[in-house]
């Protein structure tokens, strides 16, 4: 690697891993420049998609600290660094798969973990961040206003009792 723009590559690679939580290997072997457009337009706001050569790739990724990539790494690799919500990033590749199916998901590379292909279509699978955050703040406060009305039916039981005794005092008392 003695050329300069290769080593510019291996930098700005091993950046873009640094600098994501996620990456997702595909092979985009058989699409042609406007399916990639439209991918790349898919995708904005969650990840973006780049075309790399897989050697410089191993060496970025090396450099990054990203471990599982490398057997991989082989055939036509484009890598879509994911910025934003890793989910949605992986739903917009497995629908825009589903409707080509010349893009291969080969794997990827979740918060330093390695991911196989299945796995990224597991998380594909899962609901949106703000489905889950929504499901967690609703049982949240089910929970609390089930606390509450605990809290308060206590205290309102003793007052009932109590006052059931003073009026069966009350009601001795006069008859005696």
């Amino acid at each position: 690697m003695a050329r300069p723009d290769k080593a510019a590559a291996v930098a700005e690679i091993a950046d873009k891993f640094r600098e994501t939580n996620a990456a997702v290997l595909t092979e985009y072997r058989g699409l042609t420049v406007t399916q990639l457009q439209e991918l790349r337009r898919s995708l904005r706001g969650n990840a973006t998609y780049a075309v790399v050569k897989n050697t410089l790739t191993t060496i970025a990724a090396k450099e990054a600290g990203v471990e599982g990539l490398d057997a991989d790494l082989k055939g036509p690799s484009a890598i879509a660094f994911v910025t934003g919500d890793p989910v949605e990033a992986a739903k917009g590749l497995r629908d825009f798969a589903k409707a080509n199916p010349a893009l291969v998901i080969k794997g990827g590379v979740l918060d330093g973990n390695p991911l196989t292909a299945a796995e990224i279509t597991q998380l594909a699978d899962l609901e949106s961040r703000e489905v889950l955050l929504a499901k967690v703040a609703g049982g949240l406060k089910a929970t609390l206003t089930r606390a509450a009305y605990a809290f308060s039916a206590k205290p309102a039981q003793v007052a009932r009792v109590i006052d059931a005794l003073r009026q069966k005092q009350d009601s001795e008392g006069v008859a005696a």
